[in-house]
């Protein structure tokens, strides 16, 4: 079974602050932005709406007024698709065909490829397993994390040095084709966002 990876480019205070902003112009905007979607989503999540989870219309308005949350925690997957919509209409969907479809654990592979250029500041497999904000619960479908500016920046600069001490040596790591490709696409990513102050990254796996 393989799974994909979008990343959405944006400031990533603001997009936290629509989390309980309590609005309700902003709810009818994403409702209205999102109709057909919210729609195939019950249809496809019908026997899970059935046992109790919330629609996907629901877990949007719980997610923008900050909640109530279902704590049966098999229903933590409406609130991630909901925070994902958030981060859709808030931003910018990134390239990502080095990550969509990818299958076992090629998100470590990546980590592995950028640690052998120097970086350690951000992880690819951090957008799988990581978390979204506080106070959404956690769901293991859709992953979610995100990359802050000040880590993208760290990530930018560790990646600089090593390519500095390359050059002085001579010596660069050997890669699969494959993998430095993906590394290259992250490197992309950071770049977009170092050069608009405040953005970050978020992603998320499904």
């Amino acid at each position: 079974m393989s799974s994909s990876l979008s990343v959405y480019l944006l400031d990533v205070a603001a997009t936290h602050a629509l989390i309980g902003c309590r609005d309700d112009d902003f709810l009818t905007a994403v409702r209205g932005g999102f109709e057909d979607d919210l729609v195939r989503d019950d249809d496809y999540h019908r026997h899970e709406i059935e046992r109790g989870a919330p629609t996907a219309d629901e877990a949007l308005r719980a997610v923008v007024f900050g909640g109530p949350f279902s704590e049966d925690r098999n229903h933590a997957f409406q609130y991630g698709y909901a925070y994902r919509r958030l981060c859709e209409l808030n931003g910018s969907f990134l390239p990502n065909d080095c990550f969509t479809p990818h299958r076992g654990d090629w998100l470590s592979v990546v980590d592995e490829g950028l640690l052998a250029m120097g970086v350690t500041a951000v992880s690819v497999d951090a957008f799988s397993h990581g978390a979204p904000p506080a106070p959404l619960p956690y769901a293991f479908t859709p992953g979610c994390g995100q990359w802050g500016p000040d880590a993208i920046a760290g990530a930018l600069q560790q990646f600089e040095a090593a390519q500095r001490a390359v050059d002085a040596s001579g010596h660069a790591p050997t890669l699969e084709p494959e993998v430095v490709e993906a590394v290259m696409q992250c490197l992309d990513w950071m770049r977009r966002a170092q050069a608009r102050p405040g953005f970050g990254l978020i992603g998320f796996r499904s």
